[in-house]
């Protein structure tokens, strides 16, 4: 029983972790000051897909919580991934990449076949 609940608030935060926590920008808004953070440009989306997939799918895209990715362009099109990656499929969340950064990702995952 013990190793079930352990199990299950290892996953739990896992995903708590992949999803973050709130808007900066609207955090950032709300108290008058700027966000300081920097994010990757649309044109890198290796750095991109680093800082936002990686997480649940590995660096080397070999899986984890998520599933591989290695060859994900030999199973979907770049507009399937950017569906994908827009609205989330199974446990994974849509929304964590948005506008060109999206676009960026998808076509980068479409080319790994």
């Amino acid at each position: 029983m013990k190793k079930k609940l352990l199990a299950l608030l290892f996953g739990t935060s896992l995903v708590l972790a992949a999803c973050g926590g709130g808007d900066k920008d609207d955090a950032a808004k709300s108290e008058g000051g700027t966000d300081t953070t920097e994010t990757a440009s649309a044109g890198d989306a290796e750095k991109v897909y680093g800082q936002y997939c990686a997480a649940c799918h590995n660096a080397d895209l070999s899986g984890g919580v998520g599933p591989e990715l290695k060859t994900v362009g030999s199973r979907l099109s770049k507009d399937e991934i950017a569906t994908v990656l827009k609205d989330g499929r199974n446990a994974m969340p849509g929304g964590l990449i948005k506008g060109e950064e999206l676009d960026a990702v998808a076509e980068w995952l479409a080319a790994k076949k």
